[in-house]
């Protein structure tokens, strides 16, 4: 489908070039066949899923969730369920995620990829509890145990705008993986603020 696509907008090209002509203008040279071959295969870097996207799978499924939040008493933990599943198969993937915060019912969807061209994991997030939409960006440790992502967000409480956080994603087993947010503006040391650990649903 992707190469169909390429094709039709190369096709395209050659037929505005065409009318350029039949209207007295100058038409532009058409590439020459290795450039268009080069276009191809630059096309294909880009736009079909590489190792990077394999790295996804380690989410799917479904899960058991403990959160603890760092302002919590004595870091009791708020269970909850979340499914992780594939919305675009080996590129895109989204998670549904159901929890309490606080003692209030918290829904949560997040979306996952790959952006080739970036190279880097791009992930968006929204949830029940407010109008805020997150992005973050990042990559695999040198470790391959874990993903780090950074993205700015809004804190409505304090009135900050675009606060950097940084979100930590740790794969112990096939089984377990946490995820952990930090609040860079804190300082250098306990910036974790929220932590939740995902244990696979028998």
């Amino acid at each position: 489908m992707r190469r169909t696509i390429v094709i039709s907008a190369l096709i395209l090209g050659a037929l505005t070039i065409s009318l350029a002509a039949d209207e007295g203008e100058q038409p532009t040279a058409t590439p020459p066949p290795s450039d268009m071959a080069a276009m191809m295969a630059k096309a294909k870097k880009y736009t079909e899923p590489g190792p990077n996207h394999k790295v996804l799978e380690r989410f799917l499924g479904k899960w058991n969730t403990e959160t603890r939040l760092a302002m919590g008493p004595n870091g009791t933990p708020e269970k909850g369920v979340a499914e992780f599943s594939w919305l675009m198969e080996n590129r895109w993937l989204k998670s549904d995620y159901k929890n309490s915060m606080m003692g209030m019912p918290y829904d949560g969807f997040m979306l996952m990829g790959y952006d080739n061209f970036k190279q880097s994991f791009v992930m968006t997030m929204v949830n029940s509890l407010d109008t805020m939409m997150t992005h973050a960006e990042g990559d695999m440790d040198q470790t391959g145990k874990a993903m780090i992502l950074y993205g700015p967000m809004d804190e409505y409480l304090t009135g900050e705008n675009d606060k950097m956080v940084k979100y930590i994603w740790r794969f112990e087993s096939d089984s377990k993986f946490k995820l952990e947010v930090h609040d860079l503006h804190i300082g250098e040391e306990n910036t974790m603020v929220v932590e939740v650990t995902f244990n696979k649903a028998s």
